[in-house]
């Protein structure tokens, strides 16, 4: 017999070369951020997965608003009638580079990533009536929204404190079933993500899925409380 699609197979099934219509969504990203294809594609996949949850999808870390873009995307042209309403799209960054960082712990150094701007990524995005911009630095751009219910969160902050952060406000406010996704767990130049992630889960009875890619995947299991 045949192989089905037999040219995504490189040597396995890697739909992120271009299979079905993740290229479409894709594309509103490439040109805009570091992301690679295959960490997008899982971005892609769990985005999908989680529209059948209740929550908002959050991004934590925007830079040009690559991945974003196509997070508003998915919402707008995948979700149900009444996605816009239920999947607002909040986005946190400083749009001016990188905070503080700690030498113990990291190595990007403060105001890393400043060839951005909070307009700049308005102008790629659009969908403007679900998409929210909270710019400042984490946890203080968190305070307001206490009562959020999260179906996914995308935390690509690179550092070891604001990766805490993000996992101690958003973690316990994930929808039974929610997503988080850390895009820099694995890589060499975010030490930093990796200890704060481990040190947070450490404590939840929850294990990070580390994945080839580099990033590594929590999610909330429907008996856990919040």
């Amino acid at each position: 017999m045949s192989i089905p699609d037999v040219e995504f197979y490189t040597p396995l099934f890697s739909p992120w070369s271009g299979f079905g219509d993740f290229p479409a969504f894709y594309g509103r990203a490439a040109s805009n951020t570091l992301v690679s294809p295959d960490r997008c594609y899982i971005l892609y996949s769990l985005s999908r997965q989680a529209l059948s949850l209740r929550g908002e999808f959050w991004e934590c870390g925007v830079y040009k608003g690559g991945t974003a873009a196509m997070l508003s995307e998915i919402i707008a042209r995948l979700g149900p009638e009444t996605s816009r309403s239920i999947h607002r799209l909040r986005l946190f960054d400083t749009f001016g580079g990188m905070p503080d960082t700690n030498p113990e712990r990291d190595i990007h150094v403060k105001g890393e990533f400043a060839d951005t701007s909070m307009e700049q990524v308005q102008n790629l995005i659009g969908h403007n009536g679900f998409v929210s911009y909270h710019q400042g630095f984490i946890p203080q751009t968190f305070k307001g929204l206490e009562r959020s219910q999260i179906a996914l969160a995308h935390v690509d902050v690179d550092v070891y404190q604001s990766v805490l952060d993000c996992c101690q406000f958003i973690f316990p406010r994930l929808t039974p079933g929610g997503f988080m996704v850390f895009d820099d767990y694995g890589f060499p130049s975010c030490p930093g993500a990796r200890a704060a992630v481990d040190e947070y889960f450490q404590a939840t009875g929850t294990y990070p899925l580390v994945l080839p890619t580099g990033q590594a995947l929590v999610f909330k299991g429907c008996t856990e409380s919040l």
